[in-house]
């Protein structure tokens, strides 16, 4: 496959950043998004150039540091994957991909590529958690739970905070992030007992990160690489007023 690649490059959030194009060939249809642009890297290397920055670790779905537009969509065109699962048998001979960063005010750029996503970490500082001995392991049936409540926190739980929903959101909103880690704790009676300070501190520390405001568009879970549903920001509000009033 030959490509046209327009790829954002920017050193800094406080530089200007600009589209730079670059085009590769032999590209195999069967290569990752991902090993792509290190054949680019190499290629730039080679030619003296300084490689492209880009996020990433596991490249297997699971650790969420991938994200990035790809065409105009986080994480490209393709339904429940990150970056790192897309393949180039999604792209045409001839194509010209353009590939962007997340634009958001709370994930600044780091460079070319790469933002700091380091947010989503403080918010789940201020409470996304349970307070527990750490002892030995209960036993497994020690405390009953309901299974349609387990099966909705474990749907909300495997959140992997790649920062797709708010790259997705015209607002920029961490709302489907933070109703996940809400939703997962407070589906469980683990999690009740500090439910309402729980949902009080991670909106709070939300707000003052710089996220925006959740008007029901549905982007955040249409681009979801875990299909994290919109009904998890339905249960955070009912969380939230809750403890406003009990």
């Amino acid at each position: 496959m030959k490509l046209i690649l327009k790829i954002w490059r920017q050193n800094s959030a406080s530089e200007r950043g600009r589209f730079v194009d670059y085009s590769l060939s032999d590209i195999s249809p069967e290569s990752s998004f991902l090993e792509m642009l290190d054949i680019l890297n190499e290629k730039l290397i080679m030619e003296g150039e300084e490689p492209v920055v880009f996020d990433h670790d596991c490249r297997e779905g699971i650790c969420g540091t991938c994200g990035m537009y790809i065409n105009g969509r986080p994480h490209g065109p393709d339904e429940l994957i990150t970056a790192c699962q897309l393949h180039m048998r999604k792209f045409s001979d001839g194509d010209t991909i353009v590939i962007e960063p997340w634009r958001a005010r709370a994930f600044p750029v780091i460079k070319d590529l790469t933002v700091d996503r380091s947010a989503l970490d403080r918010i789940i500082e201020d409470g996304g958690y349970i307070s527990v001995n750490t002892g030995n392991a209960p036993d497994a049936n020690s405390i009953p739970v309901n299974k349609e409540h387990a099966d909705l926190a474990m749907d909300a739980a495997v959140c992997i905070g790649c920062g797709a929903c708010v790259a997705a959101c015209k607002n920029a909103s961490a709302m489907l992030f933070v109703s996940a880690k809400v939703s997962h704790l407070a589906l469980l009676p683990q999690g009740r007992i500090e439910a309402r300070e729980r949902v009080h501190k991670l909106v709070a520390r939300m707000d003052a990160l710089g996220f925006g405001n959740c008007t029901n568009t549905g982007a955040c879970e249409a681009e979801c690489p875990k299909g994290i549903k919109l009904t998890n920001i339905a249960r955070l509000n009912r969380e939230y007023y809750r403890s406003r009033i009990f």
